[in-house]
């Protein structure tokens, strides 16, 4: 029996992608565990942790996933990551949580978060504009995500509160056990996003794509997936705020940290079909939050319905 050797390589190359993206998931979850763990451990405040720390460890996927497409010279794959998860986030992630209950959030509670991020959205569309992101201006980038988080944390010191992240019996575990898990987490991203890398880039020369289309879809919807699993806990526990902060905080580290870190290693072009299509798109789902949560204090099940259909549709134009 001949098997055609194009069809025998789109299965490997698919077989490398998925196994790439499992080793991200797990590697992420450890990583979001050990460090929550950690943080608590040492007198951090939960709230502090879910809105800082599981933010952004849930967006670690997306670091790895884009400098490693970068130093490898996939710029296309890592925008579309990047991008493409922000508009996953919120058109997926939070829709289908949406869909599930209800998600009641003080607009109070997230107000500075919502606006970095709809801010730092428009910056990016302003530097695609002008064509080049500049190390100087991903240098800009990072420090400005290190100033929110000290921020953060000062404005947050002190108190407990209820949280999700509170109930963890981290009084118990052992140093070296927190530390397995972050250290472990890191080797498995460190070797996931080649993985996965290398199969995004096979599959889509084989489906004869665009990389910036398989950055925009399937790398972005895979690394969104711890989001999504640490959102769908937080629905569970009720915990809209923290839902909703962890949604916007991980969209601010993805371009302030992915994007501003992989433009301080190697600064790269923009432009084309990301500002007429992409960038816009990105903005939109992100600005749909203001008036949401600012009128009506929620975003309900028709709002997160409508996030869903728009999001499906976006996917389609793109394919």
């Amino acid at each position: 029996m001949n098997v055609d050797p194009n069809f025998a390589n789109l299965t490997l190359s698919m077989l490398a992608l998925a196994a790439g993206l499992v080793l991200l998931v797990v590697g992420g979850e450890s990583l979001v565990s050990g460090a929550s763990k950690f943080a608590l451990r040492h007198g951090m405040r939960p709230m502090v942790v879910g809105l800082t720390i599981v933010a952004f460890g849930t967006s670690t996927p997306e670091l790895f996933v884009s400098i490693n497409a970068a130093l490898q010279d996939h710029v296309d794959i890592m925008i579309g990551n990047v991008v493409g998860s922000n508009i996953a986030n919120i058109g997926l992630v939070l829709a289908v949580c949406a869909l599930f209950r209800g998600l009641p959030v003080r607009f109070e509670a997230i107000r500075r978060e919502l606006f970095l991020a709809l801010l730092v959205s428009v910056l990016v569309f302003l530097i695609a504009w002008h064509g080049v992101f500049y190390r100087i201006l991903g240098a800009l980038f990072v420090l400005g995500l290190i100033w929110y988080t000290i921020s953060a944390c000062r404005q947050n010191n002190g108190g407990t509160g209820d949280d999700p992240l509170a109930d963890e019996k981290v009084k118990n575990e052992s140093q070296i056990k927190i530390f397995a898990l972050q250290i472990g987490g890191l080797l498995l991203l460190a070797y996931g996003s080649g993985l996965f890398i290398d199969g995004a880039v096979d599959v889509a020369r084989h489906l004869k794509v665009s990389e910036l289309v398989v950055g925009l879809t399937v790398a972005a919807i895979g690394t969104s997936l711890p989001e999504l699993a640490s959102s769908l806990s937080a629905v569970r526990r009720r915990e809209s705020d923290i839902l909703v902060g962890n949604i916007v905080g991980s969209n601010m580290f993805n371009l302030m940290m992915v994007m501003g870190g992989t433009a301080m290693i190697n600064p790269f072009r923009m432009g084309g079909e990301l500002l007429s299509r992409d960038l816009p798109v990105m903005i939109l789902f992100a600005a749909v939050l203001v008036p949401a949560l600012y009128f009506r204090h929620r975003i309900d099940r028709l709002t997160g319905l409508a996030m869903l259909l728009a999001y499906i549709g976006y996917v389609y134009w793109l394919i």
